[in-house]
């Protein structure tokens, strides 16, 4: 068994990783907001971890915290921003926004390596401890699709006027759901940018939105268990 783990782990490190970025779309429909924002924190992430690491000299564990802490912060204004829209209009801006992360990082000069991209964060990285990491997200994830909240999450996503009636802050709830989307990408792009030692703007585009969402559309919307399945099917079907 301990041969197989180590033949595969570039693998099973895909897995989580995606597992992770899948989460940060899933968790924003589950409360009924189309967003595709987590994928945008998923470019800061990766960006604000390797900026630390090779500009800052910063540690493995402190740069993804800092990638991790800016993509929360800056999609949770993005949601300031475009809470009124719904549907297909948030999901237009949101996927706008994660566009203009791949232009920034071109444009960034010697912060972001521009097109050419940053090289040499070498994380130190264990399979257990990225499991470790998404185990506890997983936990947090199903806190909130059981008991109560988990019942007022499906109210807010279901209907809204009538979770209003009932006395939930359908605003807030959406509003946190663009935090927790923006600290979950931001985290898979800290380990997934610490696993492979580079990143260019070509890694962070439209083409991981489409990704996502065909593995939350596989594995299904409802759970967590669904993103992971899903991850599982399109990163070892390849394979």
């Amino acid at each position: 068994m301990s041969t197989w783990f180590a033949s595969n782990t570039v693998l099973l490190q895909q897995t989580l990783t995606t597992l992770l970025m899948a989460l940060s779309i899933q968790i924003p429909m589950r409360m009924g907001v189309f967003s595709f924002a987590g994928i945008g924190a998923f470019g800061i992430g990766v960006y604000g971890a390797a900026a630390a690491m090779i500009h800052l000299g910063w540690g493995t564990a402190p740069a993804i915290l800092l990638g991790t802490v800016i993509s929360g912060a800056v999609v949770y204004l993005l949601g300031l921003v475009i809470q009124r829209l719904n549907g297909l209009y948030m999901g237009m801006a949101t996927i706008a926004f994660t566009l203009i992360v791949a232009v920034v990082a071109v444009n960034g000069g010697e912060l972001t390596g521009g097109a050419s991209g940053l090289f040499g964060a070498l994380g130190q990285l264990t399979l257990g401890g990225i499991f470790v990491i998404v185990l506890v997200v997983l936990a947090l994830t199903q806190f909130t699709e059981s008991g109560s909240l988990g019942r007022r999450i499906d109210a807010v996503r279901e209907d809204p006027e009538l979770a209003n009636a009932m006395g939930i802050d359908v605003g807030r709830y959406r509003r946190l759901s663009f935090l927790a989307a923006g600290l979950v990408g931001g985290l898979a792009g800290g380990i997934t940018t610490l696993l492979r030692t580079t990143i260019t703007p070509e890694e962070v585009n439209f083409h991981l939105v489409v990704l996502a969402l065909t593995v939350i559309v596989v594995g299904g919307t409802g759970s967590w268990i669904g993103v992971a399945i899903g991850s599982v099917v399109f990163v070892w079907l390849p394979t």
